[in-house]
Formats: structure tokens, C-alpha cells, sequence
């Protein structure tokens, strides 16, 4: 999205992150498990995804309660309180309800009544452009701290029929609370962008006014992800590629200075093609899609928190956070830590 003297946020301050979190569910489903269940294989599965294992929530988990459980550990490592945080936005395509928000009801989980709360639907795009909504109400002198979250719980819409889609997501929650910061440090630029023309490429059919719930649309499968898995692959790697370039125009750094790329984990494919378009080394690419799938909103957070608690980002690091989907939706985030 470009910048334009009509659209620009006067950014008084910067904004960083001071607190991560994450949280899966215990449950852990491997390839071996789905072999048993659909016409697959754990070769077939990691060699066209990079993908081992993946976490499932339980029955009766809500997008919220994991949203919870990694709201908490940011906010722990951040030092502030629930009657702190001024703002809680939260990136998720599997709302407990469509109304009110996943925010409120997090809100209400953690007793954070002095913030104002809601929902940024982005598919796996979601936690970024909800850390560029912080940057600019933070920026821009608006609130001091901002709970950002990418919560989800794919598995309640998954169609574990569909061996082409069944075998790529899994449920988890990441987390960070955004705080204000001295110019020229924290999240140095972001860039975002859609295209909803590529909407039917990646979908969940039915559920809203175009296709209420219905007799037929529960027979049809309507409410399960549909995908079109070779467009999507083609136009992720081009919008990840293209974003990420962008933000690092923005920050006025190239590629080669990133201590740490973290893309989105859809596609061990797709994350290695993204990092040669930008000629970054694998190296200095964080992955952790084989342990967790696909987990949409929460797939950045979630890497991002890991990242840090493996020691890959240090103080003074420039790291770069790119993502890419459903809408289609994608954006990026370059971050001096």
C-alpha cells in the first residue's frame, strides 16, 4: 500500500515490541496419524509441504482461549497489566462467533475493560496488519500499549475428507504487545496489500449473508476451507516477495542487512522460494512449519516468538516479518530489535 501525503500517519514516536507469546494445543496429529484416515503419506505430505506434525485444539477450545494463553506470556514478558493494555486487536479467520468479536471476548478473558477491542480478518495476514495498526496508534500518540494477537482453530473448518487441504493446518496462538519507543528503533516500516479479484482461490464458501447456513450448504461442505493449491502457491510467492521488498524499501535497508527473515509457515515450498526472490540465505530463515502446519494468523507470532526463545534474534537485530493470504491478503514488517 503506498504512501501518500493524503493517507500518511505523522509518527511522533516509534513503536516496538515488548513482549512475545505463544501457545498450541497439546494434542499433537502427524502424517502417520492422517495416513490412517485419508488416501495420503507422511513422504507425500513433507515433500510437497515441509510439514511433519501439526497441533489440535480440543473439542470444546475456542480461538479465544488460545488467544488467551499466549496473550498472558506477552503481556507477562512486557510487564504490563490487563488494565494497562489501551487496545486489543486480534487477527483470526476462525472467530468464536461472528458477533461480538474474538477481541471483546478476550478482552473479558483477560480483564483488559480499559481497552477498546476488535477483529482484523486477514486470513494469514492477520497479526500483521494488526502490528501495523498498532505502529500507527502508537506512533501517532493515540494509546501506549496495544495487544496484538493471530489466534486460530483452523481445525473446526478443515474438511478432514480432503486429503489436498486436511493435511496442512493446525491450531495455535501468538502474541505481542506493542509499546512505544525513541525514533529509529522497533518496527521501522510496514507495507500491506490485497487483491480480491484471487478471493475465490482461497475460501470458506458459506457461513455469511452470500451463503447462509443452510440444509444444502451443510451437504455440499460449504463450510470447510476450498482451495486451489497451484494459484495460491504462484501468487504467494510473487505478493510475499513483493511486499517484503517493499517494507525494506520503506526502511531504507536492503536484504542482505536482515539478521532474521520470518515468513509465513504455509509451505516449506513457498518459504524457500520467497527468501530467493529476496537473496536472503537460508540461514538467516527462520522455519518451523514442520511442527505446526499451517496456522494462518498465528503462523508469524508464533514463529516470532520461537525465534527469540531460541536466541536467533539479538538486541540491535533487523528482522523482517512477511506473510500472505486468504482475500487474497499479504504484508510485511521490517523490525529493529
Amino acid at each position: 500500500m503506498g504512501t501518500t501525503p493524503e493517507n500518511r500517519v505523522e509518527q511522533i514516536r516509534g513503536a516496538r515490541i515488548a513482549g512475545t507469546g505463544s501457545f498450541v494445543p497439546l494434542r499433537v496429529m502427524t502424517n502417520a496419524d492422517l495416513e490412517k484416515t485419508v488416501d495420503t503419506s507422511d513422504e507425500w505430505i513433507s515433500t510437497r509441504t515441509g510439514i511433519r506434525e501439526r497441533h489440535i485444539s480440543d473439542d470444546g477450545a475456542s480461538t479465544s482461549d488460545l488467544a488467551a494463553e499466549a496473550a498472558k506470556a506477552a503481556m507477562a514478558e512486557a510487564g504490563v497489566a490487563a488494565s494497562d493494555i489501551e487496545m486489543i486487536v486480534v487477527g483470526t479467520a476462525t472467530p468464536d462467533r461472528l458477533f461480538p468479536s474474538t477481541a471483546c471476548r478476550l478482552q473479558e478473558k483477560l480483564g483488559a475493560f480499559n481497552a477498546a477491542a476488535f477483529d482484523v480478518l486477514a486470513a494469514c495476514t492477520g497479526f500483521l496488519y494488526g502490528l501495523t495498526v498498532a505502529r500507527s496508534v502508537i506512533g501517532s500518540g493515540v494509546v501506549d500499549n496495544v495487544l496484538v494477537v493471530g489466534a486460530e482453530t483452523l481445525s473446526k473448518i478443515t474438511d478432514w475428507t480432503d486429503r489436498n487441504t486436511c493435511v496442512l493446518f493446525g491450531d495455535g496462538a501468538g502474541a505481542a504487545v506493542v509499546k512505544p519507543c525513541e525514533p529509529g528503533r522497533g518496527i521501522l516500516s510496514a507495507s500491506m496489500g490485497s487483491d480480491g479479484r484471487l478471493g475465490y482461490l482461497l475460501e470458506l464458501p458459506a457461513g455469511g449473508s452470500l451463503h447462509p447456513v443452510t440444509e444444502q450448504t451443510v451437504q455440499n461442505r460449504m463450510h470447510y476451507i476450498k482451495m486451489r493449491g497451484n494459484e495460491v502457491f504462484k501468487n504467494a510467492v510473487r505478493a510475499m516477495g513483493s511486499v517484503a521488498e517493499d517494507a525494506l524499501l520503506k526502511a531504507g535497508v536492503k536484504a542482505e542487512q536482515l539478521d532474521l527473515l520470518i515468513p509465513h509457515q504455509a509451505n516449506l515450498r513457498i518459504i524457500k522460494a520467497t527468501a530467493r526472490r529476496l537473496g536472503v540465505d537460508s540461514d538467516k530463515v527462520f522455519v518451523n512449519v514442520h511442527k505446526y502446519g499451517n496456522t494462518s494468523s498465528a503462523s508469524v507470532p508464533i514463529a516470532l516468538h520461537e525465534a527469540r526463545g531460541e536466541g536467533r534474534i539479538k538486541d540491535g537485530d533487523l528482522v523482517e516479518l512477511v506473510a500472505f493470504g486468504a482475500g487474497f491478503t499479504w504484508g510485511a514488517a521490517v523490525i529493529r530489535w
